[in-house]
């Protein structure tokens, strides 16, 4: 078979175009996701009225005594978890938050009173992370494969270590700040913690607020990256707002 002269260069040229093409494309469809519609990040979970020193507490007292509250708490509706990371377009200056949450909670405290001491001695609780969903579905999709490889690592879990101790005046229904210690176990590994909680306690109510920040590499894990065009920061911040009932 006889080649038509220029045929070689054709094909090439004709690759070289479908190619700059496809870019283009991709480049069009990042630019609209990042730029023509930025991502709607909601703000960092918050108790309120937030404490303003560790141990503090800033609201009214309500009628509620430590014996009232004290025995097994199980997690209720209302409850949220998940991750927030800075994302970055390749070829812009600017950062944003790519924040993803699920509802898709377990688990259990149990609060103590002992002379005159009240403690939450035990607690533990199961995130469903392959439920995980942000404002962008291709992000959402992405990291079951990528990052926390949600499909090989379906939870991620935490188990308090150590007692969290409260002053008695505490309980009511204000808010306090303390001390967390205890184990994450997150795509896989686990590490023990310590980290501020914003608590809130009363007789039918217990609610948590806390977040995490670590570098991927803590947990086994890379900061993921979509075509070299959309990269994550090397640190990513796990946070919660649990909220409990009184089952016991």
């Amino acid at each position: 078979m006889v080649k038509l002269p220029g045929h070689a260069s054709k094909t090439r040229t004709a690759l070289l175009a479908t190619g700059a093409g496809l870019a283009l494309v991709l480049v069009a469809f990042l630019l609209v996701y990042f730029v023509l519609f930025p991502t709607s990040s909601p703000k960092p979970f918050k108790l309120t009225p937030a404490t303003t020193a560790a141990g503090v507490e800033t609201s009214s007292p309500a009628a509620t005594t430590s014996s009232d509250a004290a025995g097994r708490w199980s997690v209720a509706a209302g409850s949220q978890a998940g991750y927030r990371v800075r994302e970055k377009l390749a070829f812009l200056p600017a950062e944003s938050d790519a924040v993803g949450r699920t509802s898709s909670i377990t688990g259990t405290a149990t609060v103590r009173k002992s002379a005159g001491d009240v403690t939450i001695p035990a607690a533990s609780f199961t995130v469903a992370v392959n439920t995980l969903k942000s404002d962008r579905s291709l992000r959402d999709e992405k990291i079951h494969e990528i990052g926390l490889e949600s499909d090989r690592y379906p939870t991620a879990t935490f188990v308090l270590a150590a007692p969290i101790s409260l002053r008695e005046s505490s309980i009511g229904g204000r808010v306090v700040r303390v001390p967390a210690t205890g184990v994450f176990t997150i795509h896989g590994s686990s590490r023990r913690e310590t980290l501020a909680v914003e608590l809130s306690l009363s007789d039918s109510t217990l609610e948590a607020v806390g977040s995490l920040t670590f570098p991927w590499s803590a947990f086994g894990m890379s900061a993921p990256s979509i075509g070299g065009f959309v990269d994550v920061t090397e640190h990513a911040t796990m946070e919660f707002d649990l909220r409990l009932k009184h089952t016991g």
